[in-house]
């Protein structure tokens, strides 16, 4: 098996999809890969945040456009240097974060794709469908599904 050269990981600013970017860098610095971290959000209409906000409590942070975005990449740039990466790149991205990924690691031809299995085993998961789920599913590159939730 030859060695990975560029992987994506995606994160949404909780502390399972760190998880996530930690093994991800992990790897990266072993495979002395680039290292592509990811978060995609929905700009927002201030009225909306509020009661999105108010609707999603611990989660509201996904809902507040693009300025946590940098500071959440920020955070999973300095745990993955943390754990070994060096070459690494940040991307925000506007979009679904499935479509987004997915979309990612086909611009910069990436070999594997790190996710975290937050959603996985949860009903609204199980009804909905869950970013893990439908990324192992859809990507065209190696996935792996890393088990930050137990």
């Amino acid at each position: 098996m030859s060695a990975y050269r560029t992987i994506v990981v995606g994160t949404d600013g909780s502390d399972s999809s760190y998880k996530a970017v930690e093994k991800a860098a992990s790897l990266a610095g072993d495979e002395g890969a680039q290292l592509v971290i990811a978060c995609a959000y929905y700009p927002t209409d201030e009225r909306d945040v509020g009661a999105a906000a108010d609707a999603l409590k611990d989660d509201a942070y996904q809902v507040r456009g693009s300025a946590p975005t940098n500071d959440i990449l920020r955070t999973a740039r300095e745990k993955a240097h943390a754990v070994g990466a060096t070459n690494i790149v940040e991307r925000s991205i506007v979009g679904a974060p499935v479509d987004s990924l997915l979309q990612l690691v086909v611009d910069v031809d990436a070999d594997l794709l790190v996710i975290g299995n937050r959603g996985l085993n949860s009903l609204t998961g199980r009804l909905l469908g869950s970013v893990p789920s439908d990324v192992a599913r859809k990507s065209r590159s190696d996935v792996l599904i890393v088990h930050t939730v137990r």
